[in-house]
């Protein structure tokens, strides 16, 4: 037998009785930016890359900050939000700066390389102190600003062991790119940034969802109730 629509809507909801949440690979996407986003932040590393084994290191700067330049006025032409563009923006600009005065192309990744350094910091530092970056994530992305899951040990303990995954997996990733600095690998680092990029962030997101997901399932009705 078939469920009713409106069935199917209260099946949707929250036990609170809120509207669902859009779907996960929706908020991930909106939280980068939309699928635009990822693909504007990209692009103008790509154009560096490109111009910087085709040509040399100048005309890659300009033409990577060019880009991002021109992406942030499309943006703003279409009244589309600016926020991302404008965080790409700044990022591009200061490793164009740093790679102009130093003369080294590898340098335009440096200040990514040293992002993602802190971020892993601020995860372990997080997970080390009981308020795990991961959980106050999901609590923002995924669950409406509530952070329940505090007063559940179990998920508690989830948060932080997901959190020093989360640490790890980026501390990984960016000393693999620190190496191809250090070894001045420019060429493979500019690969190494965009393959190291966004991928492992929708990895690590989908492996976050898909874990709280199944010890919320295994909670005892008690503890869901509480």
């Amino acid at each position: 037998m078939t469920s009713s629509p409106r069935a199917a809507d209260e099946s949707t909801r929250d036990p609170d009785g809120e509207e669902p949440l859009p779907p996960f690979g929706e908020m991930v996407a909106q939280q980068l930016g939309g699928w635009r986003g990822l693909v504007e932040s990209s692009v103008p590393v790509i154009v560096f890359v490109v111009v910087n084994i085709l040509w040399e290191l100048n005309p890659a700067l300009i033409a990577s900050v060019g880009v991002a330049v021109v992406i942030g006025a499309i943006r703003l032409a279409q009244k589309r939000p600016i926020r991302h563009a404008v965080n790409g923006l700044f990022g591009i600009a200061l490793g164009a700066v740093i790679a102009w005065r130093t003369g080294e192309a590898r340098d335009f990744y440096l200040p990514g390389i040293i992002q993602s350094y802190v971020f892993a910091a601020a995860l372990l530092i997080s997970a080390a102190v009981r308020q795990p970056l991961v959980g106050w994530g999901w609590s923002v992305i995924m669950a409406g600003g509530k952070s329940d899951w505090r007063e559940d040990r179990r998920l508690m303990r989830t948060f932080i062991w997901l959190t020093v995954v989360w640490a790890v997996v980026w501390i990984l990733k960016v000393s693999a790119q620190a190496w191809l600095w250090y070894d001045k690998q420019d060429d493979l680092l500019g690969v190494a940034r965009l393959v190291l990029g966004t991928p492992p962030y929708i990895l690590l997101a989908l492996f976050t969802v898909a874990v709280v997901r199944r010890v919320t399932r295994e909670r005892p009705p008690a503890v869901e109730s509480a």
